[in-house]
């Protein structure tokens, strides 16, 4: 994805300045400073002027309190969906569109956490020094990252089974205070009734999961579709003996793994020792 980044207005493709600027307009519109603006809407006028400058994509709860201030109807928060969208690989969008569709997600990550329950410092650690994304791009695919995770905060979320490798609560990504917030995170996300996370135990020998991280989703109608990714790009997965192959190996994977009850208790040790 190009470093400036795109988002599709009502005539196609248009730079991802565009937003900025519409925002700028409907600000100065209002009569008010970036200071201003920062205070009605609780950000810091530094905030403000990175997202007018396209420095920072903005978050969904500012676009959202922009629209109330200078009552614009919800269209810088559709901008900021589109521009979120357009950030994302092309090979990744159908998939995020099932994500967003599914009623239940069955996970499995042996390396580091899935991306549905990273905390904004872990996933851009993990763009920043794990993916070949560069700059304001690292930011773009952090924005998308976080606005992926809002079907976990649905009225009616999917169900989200994880199952997790040991070693995940190990790897020091970003370093100790980092893993502490994140491993926190991750325990109060445990407390959602419909998530439910497992740990593969640290003496666990060879098993189904090393083979490579997966996702299946279930869609509201229809068959099953699974994710694959690699160094590459990701995999869309739906003939139906391959999901099946999947599903079983998830199976398998999941009954290596300890309870959800046990797995929470481990992870806020784990947290502790982060200091």
């Amino acid at each position: 994805m190009a470093g400036t980044g795109y988002l599709l207005g009502s005539g196609g493709a248009a730079p991802r300045g565009t937003g900025a600027a519409r925002r700028s307009r409907l600000r100065t519109r209002a009569g008010l400073s970036q200071e201003g603006l920062g205070e009605q809407v609780n950000y810091s006028a530094s905030l403000v002027a990175a997202v007018e400058q396209c420095r920072r994509p903005p978050r969904k709860e500012f676009a959202e309190r922009c629209d109330t201030v200078l009552a614009s109807d919800g269209l810088l928060a559709r901008i900021r969906d589109a521009q979120v969208r357009e950030s994302l690989m092309p090979w990744f969008r159908e998939w995020v569109t099932i994500e967003q569709e599914a009623t239940a997600l069955c996970s499995f990550q042996q390396t580091v956490l899935p991306g549905l329950l990273q905390t904004e410092a872990y996933a851009r650690e993990l763009f920043e020094r794990a993916s070949h994304f560069l700059g304001d791009e690292v930011e773009q695919q952090v924005a998308a990252r976080l606005a992926r995770q809002e079907i976990l905060h649905r009225a009616s979320p999917p169900l989200f089974v994880a199952v997790l490798d040991h070693s995940v609560l190990e790897r020091p990504v970003g370093g100790p205070k980092v893993m502490r917030e994140q491993l926190l995170h991750l325990r109060q996300l445990g407390d959602r009734p419909r998530v439910h996370l497992h740990l593969v135990p640290r003496d666990t020998g060879a098993y189904p999961g090393l083979n490579g991280a997966f996702v299946i989703a279930t869609p509201p109608q229809g068959d099953d579709v699974a994710y694959l990714d690699n160094q590459l790009q990701g995999t869309l997965v739906e003939r139906t003996a391959d999901v099946q192959s999947l599903r079983r190996c998830w199976e398998s994977v999941h009954a290596e793994a300890l309870s959800h009850g046990a797995t929470i208790k481990l992870i806020s040790e784990a947290a502790d020792s982060w200091t």
